[in-house]
């Protein structure tokens, strides 16, 4: 896997297949060169978790067949991938765990064997980790443009992140490196980040203490009628999410972060809490 930049001499004059493997689906979508996706292009397939080898390239050619018949044939030569998991950085392939029957396969391989049977005689095919290249975007066209030093930031079902500097992914020694839901908060008697910030980890907190919701939607409704455990436990997210980001902000010196997913919009003011535990816990002057 080579790093991902935002500088790239290899990129497409034309639109480029975008391609998001998520634990219980799979979508492909056309994008220009400024980062819009072409209208009409977007499909979706439900997958699930017991997704196979067979069942994932037939998804896979799904939908990007799907994707490709919006556009004239021949315009598309290159393609992006986004996956869950980690990737062996020397063979490409997935390495999952939520998704153990497609581990070991290449989605790159997938994605190339795709575009060549709807008509792509030689792809380019990229591929990374969702969320490290949600952080590239970002930083490309989105709100963590112009910085030297920045981190994406997906609080959802699970804690997902990516982390760039100086327009480059940063990826470490395996090309997967990022992966902040991963760590220890303080206080977190041995839980991981995830494990404690999540939505379903919040919901399973609250239901712990007494309350008797099922989903974070749940949480989100009881917390605006003030159910206070539903609030303690929207800010016990808010307050892990914050400790881990003081850290990673004091050792890297970021410039901004970028915080989206599903949960971070539990409550208006999820992220407020969050750059307040941020903020009171940085202390040096440049971070």
């Amino acid at each position: 896997m080579v790093a991902l930049t935002r500088t790239e001499t290899d990129h497409p004059r034309g639109p480029a297949l975008a391609v998001a493997l998520a634990d219980t689906r799979i979508e492909a979508a056309l994008v220009t060169p400024e980062g819009s996706i072409v209208p009409g292009s977007r499909h979706r397939r439900p997958t699930g978790l017991s997704l196979d080898a067979r069942d994932l390239s037939t998804a896979i050619d799904d939908v990007c067949g799907a994707a490709l018949a919006t556009t004239t044939r021949g315009t598309v030569t290159h393609a992006g991938i986004g996956a869950p998991a980690p990737i062996d950085p020397e063979t490409g392939a997935i390495i999952s765990v939520d998704l153990p029957d497609v581990h070991g396969i290449s989605l790159a391989d997938a994605v190339a064997a795709a575009l060549r049977s709807h008509g792509v005689a030689e792809p380019s095919v990229r591929d990374g980790h969702d969320v490290g290249c949600l952080a590239l975007a970002e930083s490309t066209i989105g709100a963590t443009r112009g910085t030297r030093a920045s981190a994406a930031v997906v609080v959802s079902t699970g804690i997902g992140s990516g982390i760039v500097i100086d327009g480059t992914l940063f990826g470490g020694a395996s090309g997967d490196a990022g992966h902040l839901g991963r760590l220890h908060p303080d206080g977190g008697e041995g839980q991981t980040l995830e494990e404690i910030a999540s939505g379903p980890s919040s919901v399973r907190w609250a239901r712990a203490q007494g309350w008797l919701g099922d989903t974070s939607e749940d949480l989100a409704t009881a917390a605006s009628v003030g159910d206070p455990v539903a609030r303690e436990a929207i800010a016990r997210s808010a307050a892990a999410v914050g400790c881990v980001l003081a850290d990673v902000t004091t050792l890297i010196d970021l410039d901004m972060i970028a915080v989206s997913g599903g949960f971070s919009q539990v409550t208006g003011n999820y992220i407020t809490m969050v750059q307040h535990q941020l903020t009171a816990r940085v202390t040096l002057p440049y971070a």
